[in-house]
């Protein structure tokens, strides 16, 4: 009976043993991100109480079977899909923002609309040589301010395409770490400190992946993951010990699209599709721009062909250019300006086709395309807000709820910490009393 109550404490010293390192090392970790706290599986040892009974069970103390680490995976799974969208409308806004100072804080809508007064005000007088020459600083400020916002435009797309390119290269580099965590759990021990180790680096892949593209996830027994882009039905970037290769593609637009090992891919979650979604809108918005560049280079330049300068010729183009990139005023001076019909003399004070040339510029409303392009950008810019803030609520809810499932309670670690110390030193109690009941034995004559 000592020889079995020796083995039973000594059973429960070396679960309070291993208890007490688990204990220490969630302690030791606490502050780490990526780790999960850890608690042992104990179970109770049985054994056949005597050849004469050999169906009886007798407990024989107790064993550890196993290391658990404390995480739900439905809640990780929560964490990685809410924190993609929430890093695909974070980008978006981002882009997006960059693309609203650029045609904002550039004042394409002012000198528009200042080109325009100055036209009205010369049809008043339109051999005034003051008013002439600001027409044409005007329309030279104009054309300066279209290059101006088509290069800050230029400058946000590229911005945004590197910026998802590394995006790509990132999900390249992970998905091949991922793949190399597959093969070493896939020869790690079962509950062993290293399969634990790893299982915490594959989350912490997991989730850095996220950030970067939307993905879905299943796991084999070992803990090997299988990941997919996009939904479960998407094309395969991880299995097993092989990773994908995301490739992106730049389309003469800007725009970006993106291919899995050479196929077509959609990545609808991540910061890279965010980049994706912000580079569509610049896109679009670079269209209007050049459409209402090219609009005031037509209207000016063909009312031009229609009348005389001041010095009695045929009127010449004022504007040069096909867009905002390139629009450029070529007269060198206020007498360029065709303002009198043809036919008319030199110094003419008729302004019938300077007239002609503000209704053509009215009609076309260049004014007022580009207050809507400023419009349509701002109203994505704060619609997008809106969500992303929602989205980012949504997501911190979710890392909320995983945390206080798989983060290390200090307190509690350190009632553990004492409830396993206790554990320990009491059996180590038994094992002294089972030596002194069998010294006692021993002793009898």
């Amino acid at each position: 009976m000592a020889a079995d109550l020796l083995s039973i404490a000594r059973s429960g010293a070396n679960v309070a043993k291993l208890a007490l390192d688990v204990t220490s090392n969630n302690i030791a970790n606490a502050s780490s991100p990526s780790y999960i706290r850890r608690s042992v599986q104990v179970s109770e040892v049985v054994a056949n109480s005597s050849t004469s009974a050999p169906t009886a069970v007798n407990l024989a103390g107790a064993q550890v079977t196993g290391v658990i680490r404390n995480a739900d995976a439905f809640r990780q799974s929560e964490v990685r899909r809410t924190g993609a969208d929430a890093a695909r409308a974070d980008a978006e806004v981002q882009g997006l923002e960059n693309v609203e100072a650029a045609v904002e804080q550039t004042g394409v809508y002012d000198s528009v609309v200042n080109f325009e007064a100055g036209l009205q005000k010369l049809v008043a007088d339109p051999t005034d040589g003051s008013l002439r020459a600001s027409v044409i600083e005007q329309g030279r400020t104009m054309a300066q301010t279209f290059n101006t916002a088509a290069s800050s435009l230029d400058a946000a797309g590229t911005g945004l395409r590197f910026d998802a390119q590394d995006g790509v290269d990132n999900v390249n580099r992970i998905t091949g770490e991922l793949a190399r965590v597959n093969l070493r759990l896939s020869r790690a021990s079962d509950a062993s400190s290293d399969q634990t180790a790893l299982l915490d680096q594959r989350d912490q892949l997991l989730q850095d992946l996220s950030g970067y593209a939307g993905i879905s996830t299943s796991f084999d027994a070992s803990g090997v993951v299988t990941v997919t882009l996009g939904g479960s039905g998407g094309p395969s970037l991880v299995t097993g010990g092989t990773s994908g290769t995301l490739a992106m593609t730049t389309a003469a637009d800007g725009t970006i699209s993106f291919t899995l090992d050479g196929t077509a891919a959609t990545v609808s979650s991540g910061s890279i599709a965010g980049k994706s979604l912000a580079l569509t809108q610049l896109a679009s918005t670079r269209g209007k721009l050049d459409a209402v560049a090219a609009s005031i280079i037509n209207v000016v330049n063909s009312a031009q062909a229609n009348g005389v300068d001041l010095n009695g010729n045929t009127g010449t183009p004022l504007f040069s250019g096909t867009g905002a990139a390139d629009i450029a005023m070529i007269a060198t001076g206020g007498s360029a300006i065709a303002a009198a019909a043809t036919g008319s003399g030199a110094n003419s004070r008729d302004a019938s086709n300077l007239s002609a040339m503000r209704n053509a510029f009215s009609s076309a409303d260049p004014a007022g395309a580009t207050d809507a392009m400023l419009f349509d950008v701002s109203s994505a810019v704060a619609g997008r807000t809106v969500t992303r803030d929602a989205l980012e609520a949504i997501a911190s809810s979710a890392k909320v709820a995983l945390q206080a499932q798989a983060g290390v309670d200090m307190d509690q670690e350190a009632v553990n910490l004492v409830r396993y110390q206790q554990a320990f030193q009491a059996n180590g109690r038994v094992m002294q009393v089972a030596s002194d009941i069998f010294n006692s034995i021993l002793s009898i004559k």
